[in-house]
């Protein structure tokens, strides 16, 4: 009897609902041999609910799941899609064909362990997402299974299938860290220095230095014809000229002479190349001496600017001040005249009081529309991305069409658009808090559900020889492809550990793991590699999941 069999219907689903993610959430946080759950735990809160008979009426589960996985996969799609592209440059190309091999061993080993063990590889589909802990995929393949014309209990065994294989997926994981830092003897410290050493000279270490020009060659050539300083990525925010005490701003149609005294900000190595063309390092300091400059941090929140380069904008032309960094989501870069603005961008800008002032005003400079979300683009974004999900994609050799689906478009919609910043009206916003708080409640929604519509079968399979079978499957799906991908990493490239974990961690979506890397590293360094390899992956894996389905129809 449903204890709940008082209660108005739409009352009883939310308190179920409730009470699962609550539980769940306080589950979540327990400790098990030194690892969490995390939002993992409301999966299997569901699943002890579902057994007990408290669950949701079919049709209330069926849209607050695929709505959870929507919200889920779009928030993360705004999220990641600045950086998106910048993550293939220079060593991300490195880090990600790694990842690209975890995911394909991964799926070969899924077909061929599916195979040996009998059971279908519509239904190991979910074996797949659960050792991977990719939720998205799992939301991928169910739909698939859906779109079959007799699906039967295959979505619920999916689901079940992921939660047997989930737990052995973070654990897998860590243990492939573990081997592999013991296989090769890695000293944690060594490791960290070596990181710290390899990146001190990254985009995010920007210092100042001064330089007395003394190259002849240089004489009369004014600031923007310096060479060197597009190569170098090298801004000069001050001079102060020969024979003058007074500091002004570095404007980039002023001509230098042998013996200025310029403010120049890049990182060191850059700067250290730039010393190389205008002369010798001063050890007096530009920023210690009379001027009327100051300086003040912008925010980028005029519409009609996102999207122009820095050159466009002409903020030196017309307001007489120089764009020295840009802050975007914790990165700091050079102001270099190409580099494209978004919504939310933070500039340091170099100029006296009256300008700088001006210049705030032209670029908007409003905390408040920061802190606001703009709700009608995420609608926007939103319905693009059904749209491009429910396109049908047709591969020759497949029995059915591809569809990206409530995983995979609004996902890549996510990302185009909060690459672009807008279209037309449409401003894509919104702050970290409010997307933080959309994705937890997304996924909160999706594995709830996933665990309500699962739990009455999932005790009775997961404790007999098919689900041991499964659990060994799955620990295997983990390990194998991490464990080869590490050791190449390491013998062939002689990765870093630190970078070794975050791309391991990464190409599996597996946040408990990186949490496990970082407490090693005493820091974020594996967060590095691990944000390298995050977008590709998760897209990769929506894809995988559903060929799954489609190839062994």
């Amino acid at each position: 009897m449903n204890i709940l069999s008082g209660f108005p219907p739409i009352a009883a689903d939310i308190l179920v609902l409730s009470m699962v993610a609550l539980s769940g959430i306080m589950l979540g946080r327990v400790k098990i041999f030194g690892i969490r759950l995390g939002v993992a735990g409301v999966l299997f809160s569901g699943l002890a609910f579902s057994h007990f008979g408290l669950t949701l009426n079919p049709h209330v589960n069926h849209f607050l799941k695929e709505f959870g996985l929507l919200l889920f996969v779009f928030t993360i799609g705004l999220q990641m899609g600045p950086g998106f592209f910048s993550s293939f440059r220079k060593e991300g190309i490195r880090f990600n064909l790694y990842a690209v091999f975890v995911v394909l061993c991964g799926f070969l080993i899924t077909v061929i362990g599916a195979k040996l063990i009998g059971t279908p590889v519509k239904i190991a589909s979910g074996l797949f997402a659960g050792a991977t802990t990719n939720t998205p995929s799992l939301g991928a393949a169910q739909q698939a299974l859906q779109a079959l014309p007799e699906p039967g209990d295959m979505v619920n065994l999916a689901s079940i299938a992921y939660a047997v294989a989930y737990p052995f997926g973070v654990i897998g994981l860590i243990l492939s860290l573990l081997i592999i830092k013991r296989v090769f003897s890695i000293n944690i410290d060594t490791e960290n220095l070596k990181f710290k050493q390899a990146t001190d000279h990254s985009i995010n270490g920007l210092i100042r230095k001064n330089f007395i020009i003394n190259n002849p060659n240089l004489h009369n050539i004014t600031i923007g014809e310096l060479p060197g300083l597009k190569e170098t990525g090298v801004v000069i925010s001050r001079i102060k000229k020969v024979g003058e005490d007074f500091v002004k701003v570095a404007n980039s149609d002023i001509k230098v002479e042998v013996g200025d005294v310029i403010l120049a900000v890049g990182t060191s190595t850059n700067l250290d190349k730039f010393r190389l063309v205008v002369g010798i390092e001063c050890q007096e300091s530009l920023m210690k001496m009379p001027s009327n400059i100051s300086f003040r941090r912008v925010v980028l929140t005029h519409n009609k600017l996102i999207g122009k380069t820095l050159s466009e904008l002409g903020l030196e032309a017309i307001y007489g001040v120089t764009v020295t960094r840009i802050t975007r989501q914790d990165i700091v870069v050079t102001a270099i005249p190409d580099w494209k603005l978004q919504f939310g961008d933070m500039l340091q800008i170099v100029g006296d009081e009256e300008n700088l002032a001006r210049a705030a005003d032209a670029l908007g400079n409003s905390v408040k529309l920061l802190n606001e979300t703009n709700f009608a683009a995420i609608f926007f974004g939103i319905i693009l991305g059904i749209l491009l999900g429910m396109y049908p994609i047709n591969i020759s050799g497949l029995p059915a069409p591809v569809k990206l689906g409530l995983a995979g478009g609004p996902l890549v919609i996510a990302i185009l658009l909060s690459r672009i910043g807008k279209i037309g009206p449409f401003v894509l916003h919104m702050p970290v808090n409010a997307n933080t708080a959309f994705r937890e409640l997304g996924i909160l929604l999706f594995l709830a559900c996933v665990g309500l519509s699962a739990g009455k079968d999932f005790v009775n399979i997961v404790f007999t020889a098919q689900g041991l079978k499964w659990a060994m499957l799955g620990i295997t799906i983990t390990m194998v492809p991490t464990l080869i991908a590490g050791c190449v990493a390491r013998k062939k490239d002689n990765l870093n550990y630190m970078a070794i974990c975050g791309i391991l961690a990464g190409s599996m979506t597996d946040p408990p793991a990186l949490a496990f890397a970082s407490s090693m590293a005493q820091g974020d360094a594996p967060a590095v590699a691990y944000a390298s390899v995050y977008p590709l992956t998760m897209i990769l894996r929506i894809v995988s999941a559903q060929l799954l389905v489609l190839l062994f129809m």
